[in-house]
C-alpha cells in the first residue's frame, strides 16, 4: 500500500466505495501543496486502461462525498490515471494486466538474472506468476519483486 498523509488517506477510504461502485479500482490517492494550493488527486484504473470521460464519471460522483466532509477541503480535486509506468504493487494490480508483458526487477538474482522480460499470468495471495517465451513458469512471492512495471513497446 502507498504512504499516504492522513488527508489522502481519509480521502481514500471515502472514495473507494463510490470508485468501485463504478467499476473502477481506486489505486492511489494524494494530497500535496502545489503552486496553484493543496490538490487532491484520486488514481483509478480498470482492465484497458482509463480515458477522460472515466476520469470525468468519477469525478462527479466523488466530488459530493468529498465537499461532505468536514476535515477534507482541497483547493483542487482531481481524478487522473496512475499512468502506463505505474509499479504493479498489488495481488489485484498484477490480475488487472493479466497477459500482459511486464518489466521486473528483482531484489536478488535468480539465476544469475536480476532483471527480466515476461508474460503476467496472474497472481495469488502473496505470489505472482510469469510465463517466458519459452513456456517456462515462474512464481514469485511479491516481496522478492523490487519493482516490475508493465512493459511498452512502440
Amino acid at each position: 500500500m502507498a504512504k499516504r498523509s492522513k488527508v489522502a488517506q481519509e480521502a481514500f477510504e471515502l472514495a473507494e466505495p463510490v470508485v468501485s461502485g463504478l467499476g473502477f479500482d481506486l489505486v492511489d490517492c494524494s494530497y500535496v501543496k502545489e503552486a496553484r494550493g493543496m490538490v487532491l488527486t484520486l488514481y483509478i484504473d480498470k482492465k484497458g486502461g482509463i480515458g477522460i470521460d472515466d476520469c470525468e464519471t468519477v469525478s462527479r460522483a466523488v466530488d459530493p462525498v468529498i465537499d461532505a466532509s468536514a476535515s477534507i477541503d482541497p483547493d483542487f480535486f482531481e481524478v487522473s490515471s496512475p499512468g502506463l509506468t505505474r509499479p504493479l504493487e498489488t495481488v489485484k494490480d498484477y490480475n488487472r494486466y493479466s497477459g500482459e508483458k511486464a518489466d521486473v526487477t528483482l531484489y536478488k538474482p535468480m539465476e544469475g538474472k536480476k532483471n527480466f522480460t515476461a508474460v503476467i499470468k496472474g497472481a495469488e495471495g502473496d505470489k505472482a506468476t510469469f510465463v517466458f517465451d519459452n513456456g517456462e513458469e515462474l512464481t514469485l512471492a511479491l516481496e522478492e519483486i523490487a519493482k516490475a512495471v508493465r512493459h511498452i513497446e512502440f
